[in-house]
């Protein structure tokens, strides 16, 4: 049955909106255009109903939208405050359909929105979706889940994540669990490694007011790639229902902490320096406009983290991510143990075979050991390789679909988003501390001098 919704999204005149909501929902309305959508928006910029249904056609055109006109026409925008409950009280009356608030904020102001949201009466059904990092820490993130907790129940919190895109996810499940030849083997006993990258050929590209607070280790590794790591990790869930697979991914997370406890061996840092990319100059990192270096933000940051349970116990997991690198690579790598005994007779090596799980657009290649086309003794490299395909939408239009159906199953559940930051807690204590040197690394290189290659 088609649930009519009203999208109201709070932070309505900014970058967020224009570049990655409003052109994923003129693409999801274009592939389903039997969906029926209200869009309103909100927001501290003075801008009339005729400013903003522009900005939407804009939008809508970037994303390849070729319908939802009737959207176009009918929205409206309203200058508001939204951490005033007076003006959030009126912003969600008289709504039709079902509310789905999209908090496109900062997340200290889509905090203080939720505070000023307690004295406000939400109509029945309405779902929070709240953009990353959930909360500062995991004082701060459980802080903030009692409040959204106390406004809606759990199943209508959605904790965006658009890493956990539909395709994506279901493309790494259906591989592992739906194959003989991984299933089995998917564990401390043959696997010897996993590594989970996302590196960026991308410089700041003028985000200092976020990224200079955030940093490598918070806008992604906690945020997104622990997430990636709980669906590696996880048990084989019963079902790929919201309660199942939120349980198995929640329990992966439970189990997982830094490598021996040591954040001064288990994490790395660094910061680019001036550079080029592509042939263009990037300057320094602390050169950026906005950014302060007495922060001593890191671009880069990788951490080594083990699962401890019986699945996993001894496995390093590796998470790394940067920016304004040599070239993206985001990619999921599990490198096999080599085979117990090779039968005498083989020459050449016959290192553990590599299978490569690539983001967007996924792609899959498992490296074998074969034997030689001119030598049948002697071991070669081949690589088998599958296109999983771009997925029927772009991540955020999947989060959006999600949200629209007020199916929460790939969004972040509450105990999830503490046990991220739980998890990352002692290499951020012991980078303030100094404890962990802030290395350094040319634009548009492969990372510092010294660390060990991932790949």
């Amino acid at each position: 049955m088609t649930v009519e919704t009203t999208l109201l999204i709070l932070g309505a005149s900014g970058d967020l909106t224009s570049r990655l909501l409003l052109p994923a929902l003129g693409e999801l309305l274009t592939r389903e255009s039997w969906r029926r959508v209200h869009l309103r928006g909100a927001g501290m910029d003075d801008w009339s109903d005729d400013h903003w249904r522009d900005v939407v056609r804009a939008s809508f055109a970037a994303g390849g939208a070729q319908v939802a006109n009737d959207v176009i026409a009918s929205t409206s925008y309203t200058r508001a405050d939204i951490t005033n409950a007076d003006d959030l009280r009126a912003l969600v009356a008289s709504t039709p359909g079902r509310l789905a608030l999209y908090f496109a904020v900062p997340p200290a102001v889509a905090a203080r929105a939720c505070e000023a949201l307690t004295d406000v009466e939400l109509p029945e059904g309405t779902i929070l979706a709240l953009e990353k990092p959930f909360g500062v820490d995991e004082e701060s993130a459980r802080a903030l889940n009692a409040t959204v907790q106390g406004l809606v129940p759990e199943q209508q919190i959605f904790r965006v994540d658009h890493f956990l895109g539909r395709s994506t996810v279901l493309n790494l499940l259906g591989v592992r669990f739906a194959n003989r030849v991984l299933e089995p083997v998917w564990s401390a006993e043959n696997v010897e490694s996993v590594v989970i990258r996302y590196d960026e050929s991308l410089a700041l590209e003028g985000r200092a007011g976020y990224y200079d607070h955030a940093g490598a280790l918070m806008d992604m590794i906690q945020s997104h790639l622990l997430q990636v790591l709980a669906f590696v990790a996880m048990e084989p869930p019963a079902t790929l229902d919201e309660v199942d697979l939120r349980d198995a991914t929640s329990a992966a997370l439970r189990a997982t902490a830094l490598w021996d406890d040591d954040p001064a061996h288990a994490s790395r840092r660094a910061i680019y320096t001036a550079g080029a990319i592509a042939g263009r100059p990037v300057p320094s990192y602390v050169d950026e406009d906005g950014v302060d270096p007495s922060r001593q933000t890191e671009t880069l940051a990788e951490l080594t983290c083990e699962v401890r349970n019986a699945r996993w116990q001894g496995v390093p997991f590796t998470l790394r991510s940067g920016k304004a690198l040599a070239a993206r690579d985001a990619e999921i790598i599990v490198r096999f143990r080599p085979v117990r005994h090779l039968p005498a007779g083989f020459t050449g090596d016959a290192d553990g075979s590599v299978l490569r799980f690539t983001l967007g657009p996924d792609r899959m290649s498992l490296e074998l050991n074969v034997n030689g086309a001119d030598d049948p003794f002697r071991l070669e490299k081949t690589v088998l390789t599958a296109d999983l395909g771009d997925g029927a939408l772009k991540a955020y239009g999947e989060v959006l679909s999600g949200i629209l159906d007020g199916d929460a199953t790939l969004s972040v559940r509450a105990d999830a988003a503490e046990q991220c930051w739980r998890i990352v807690q002692p290499a951020i204590d012991a980078w303030r501390a100094g404890t962990v040197p802030l290395d350094e690394y040319a634009a548009g290189s492969s990372g510092p001098t010294g660390w060990a290659s991932l790949d």
